[in-house]
């Protein structure tokens, strides 16, 4: 009787240890579980979006607005096309709100950070942010350093 409450009790801690990871695995990738809400797309092109991926977060002043719904290159330009999913009624958002593209931590994750703008129009559904800087991309750096101590 003893060594069967002590299988049922593995099986339970191991069982709550698979939902644990499960929910980890959840709230990591960023996929929606919530209830659906009011969501508008606008685009921003970038020269640059090294290690940007979809489903990347957009935020605001350090709070998530957003998701990057997808990344596309325009051929006819050699821009990249980021497609975002902000959260809320269009209109919260000015019509010179800027884009960058940013890095959590040293080593962390893309993510678009947006600039508030002052401007009295505001961004409509499928309207486009022309203020733009691309990622910041460490090796392009660290090659315009090295080709410059080459010079001198």
């Amino acid at each position: 009787m003893r060594m069967r409450t002590i299988e049922i009790s593995v099986g339970g801690f191991v069982l709550a240890g698979i939902v644990a990871l499960i929910f980890l695995a959840v709230q990591v990738s960023g996929v929606n579980t919530g209830g659906a809400s009011q969501t508008y797309e606008i685009t921003a092109r970038f020269d640059d979006v090294a290690g940007l991926r979809e489903r990347a977060k957009v935020s605001m002043a350090g709070v998530t607005v957003g998701r990057v719904r997808s990344i596309e290159v325009d051929m006819s330009w050699g821009d990249a096309v980021v497609t975002m999913e902000i959260a809320g009624e269009p209109g919260n958002l000015a019509a010179d709100t800027g884009a960058k593209i940013l890095t959590e931590g040293i080593l962390g994750a893309r993510y678009i950070g947006l600039s508030p703008g002052g401007d009295e129009e505001t961004l409509a559904a499928g309207d486009e942010i022309t203020e733009t800087q691309g990622a910041l991309v460490l090796e392009n750096l660290i090659g315009d350093f090295l080709t410059n101590m080459g010079k001198s």
